[in-house]
């Protein structure tokens, strides 16, 4: 079965009871219970959900992996996959993330007794030396938030695999449908599902997904211990979402590869990150890795008056945080999404206060690129 009839069907045959095609919202706390001890498989909303089970069944099948669980944010998600450590172990990252990937790890995480090494992961050398008897895992995003480095996946799961550390990826950027992680070597894949898999900018959501069975049982077992669990109706959303994400995913891609390109040439413009540039220096991974480049740009202005009159300027797209969104959104990650990062490493890294970040929505192209136009006018 490919992927887009997957999207559609896996999880959501036509519901049993009525016929009804739309998984039914399942609005509850609790479960009748025949007698003590003897129940239809569901007691506490809690542990399980009918909705919520049919949304991981089919994010399951998209990353191709044997189970996936859902959470009630991007982040609540990272924090239950972190709890498969103990006290003592270590975990290298990659230095270019989410904001509040590393502000969990440095302020809530290490206060527990996990450490970190942050790394470039475009070189394998750093990956190694950071290595020390007590690391456990070895988590990347890929596209990295928001300077759009790669890691290649297939060589970090090697490396995992050997020190026989736990391979993490966020996924969130690429979305199942440009990326799957799992069929690379990586152990588990996660998403802040209020971007692409949400798609809509009306949820927050955070999924796991995990190629392996002893995983998937403790993943299940911190998700009912924990309880960062979603409500049936964002797992509803979901389902509704994830039917168009391969539709939305090749429209995305396609008006953010003609932006890119048009804000290469641009003199304006001091840097353009995009994956699906050939100038990008990890393109060739990117096609080796991805089907597909994203809906993700971000633009080095020079300054932060070059990034206030662009953004200023813009029309259609809205100055917000988050991304993946139908809409076309702009961000400045320095005051919105990367702020809890240090300065000097943010500097270091590139993630400046002339960067700002492009959500390329479905929008018509030529509409976008238009916008785009009038506000570059706007820099001087």
């Amino acid at each position: 079965m490919k992927f887009s009839t997957k999207a559609i069907h896996v999880g959501q045959e036509p519901d049993e009871l009525t016929g009804a095609v739309t998984v039914p919202l399942y609005q509850t706390s609790t479960y009748a219970q025949e007698a003590i001890g003897k129940h239809k498989g569901w007691e506490y909303a809690r542990t399980q959900n009918p909705t919520r089970t049919r949304w991981e069944t089919c994010l399951a099948a998209l990353e191709e992996g044997v189970a996936a669980y859902a959470f009630g944010s991007g982040l609540a998600a990272i924090d239950t996959v972190m709890r498969l450590l103990d006290a003592g172990d270590h975990v290298i990252m990659a230095e270019d993330m989410y904001g509040g990937t590393y502000r969990l790890a440095m302020r809530v995480l290490s206060r527990y007794g996990l450490s970190f090494s942050f790394v470039d992961m475009r070189d394998m050398g750093n990956i190694e030396a950071a290595i020390t008897p007590q690391t456990k895992m070895i988590y990347t995003e890929t596209p990295t938030n928001p300077m759009m480095t790669l890691t290649d996946l297939r060589a970090v799961a090697d490396v995992s695999a050997r020190i026989g550390a736990l391979m993490v990826v966020d996924n969130t950027f690429a979305s199942p449908y440009f990326q799957r992680p799992l069929t690379l070597g990586a152990d588990i894949v996660l998403h802040s599902a209020t971007k692409y898999l949400g798609g809509h900018s009306d949820l927050v959501h955070g999924i796991v997904a995990t190629r392996h069975e002893h995983l998937a049982e403790k993943i299940q077992f911190l998700q009912n211990a924990v309880g960062a669990v979603p409500g049936p109706m964002e797992c509803w959303l979901c389902l509704r979402s994830v039917k168009t994400l391969h539709v939305r995913m090749d429209r995305h891609a396609a008006n953010a590869q003609r932006i890119a390109e048009w804000l290469e040439q641009q003199p304006a413009v001091k840097k353009v990150y995009y994956p699906g540039l050939a100038s990008h220096p990890q393109h060739e991974l990117a096609r080796q890795q991805m089907s597909g480049f994203g809906g993700m740009i971000s633009v080095e202005l020079g300054s932060l008056e070059q990034a206030k009159a662009f953004t200023s300027a813009l029309k259609l797209f809205t100055l917000a945080e988050s991304l993946g969104g139908v809409e076309s959104l702009v961000c400045h990650p320095v005051s919105m999404t990367h702020g809890s990062i240090p300065k000097d490493q943010r500097e270091r890294l590139g993630v400046t206060d002339g960067l700002v970040r492009l959500s390329v929505g479905i929008e018509d192209a030529e509409d976008l690129l238009n916008d785009v136009q009038q506000a570059l006018a706007h820099v001087a």
